[in-house]
């Protein structure tokens, strides 16, 4: 009698184990044909890749916002200067590919591109970048229409963020040896200006960044000097 039941034992664990092996395998089968884009749509495919930046870029932000010296920093002095931006309001979304993040005045967030990182250190500056632009609107009362005013956050953003050290000019294939440092905090803020509805062309993005360079460009504050 015992044989029996021995088969009988075998044949229910194998039939117990069987849908849990079955739904493993067709996972793994599904995230193949995600990954590849083979037997599903291209809507599919680019729906998982999206979910899969957005996914990544929260677990590097969380990170960076835990542990980098300079993001601590610009976030006790946010609240210092009676901005007090909870974790909630810096966020990962898409976005188009012409940039990494951007900011909204009003109530205070920062939004990241998801998939638009090619390093942690890339985040950091970007995030350092908008939270200086929120540090000039809480502390300065930015008019963003204005374009001197937009002009002077902009170039304070780019000189104190990290966004030019010279490893991030020769990425994007930029290489200057004479004030260097400079000439990237300038053209970026004068194509920031540019991309104001309210600057009807170059030339005007280009004076208003000059009309103010000196005053900003030495202006590091909340830091004492440029990070």
């Amino acid at each position: 009698m015992s044989e029996p039941t021995s088969s009988s034992n075998s044949t229910r664990i194998s039939s117990a184990n069987e849908p849990e092996t079955t739904s493993a395998f067709e996972k793994w089968r599904r995230k193949a044909m995600l990954v590849t884009g083979l037997g599903v749509s291209e809507d599919e495919r680019l729906a998982n890749l999206q979910a899969s930046h957005m996914e990544h870029c929260e677990k590097r932000k969380e990170d960076l916002m835990n542990t980098s010296p300079l993001l601590g920093f610009m976030m006790k002095h946010l609240k210092l200067a009676g901005c007090d931006v909870p974790p909630s309001n810096i966020l990962c979304a898409p976005c188009d590919m012409t940039k990494a993040g951007g900011f909204s005045p009003d109530p205070g967030a920062v939004i990241l591109c998801g998939g638009h990182f090619f390093s942690k250190q890339h985040m950091e500056s970007t995030i350092a970048h908008e939270l200086l632009h929120l540090y000039d609107h809480c502390r300065f009362k930015v008019d963003w229409s204005n374009l001197r005013h937009h002009a002077c956050s902009e170039i304070r953003a780019n000189n104190l963020s990290g966004d030019c050290r010279f490893t991030r000019e020769l990425r994007r294939g930029v290489v200057a040896f004479s004030k260097q440092h400079q000439a990237c905090v300038r053209r970026r803020a004068v194509e920031s200006v540019m991309a104001n509805p309210a600057c009807p062309n170059q030339e005007t993005a280009e004076r208003a960044v000059n009309e103010v360079w000196e005053s900003c460009f030495n202006d590091t504050r909340p830091f004492d000097e440029i990070y």
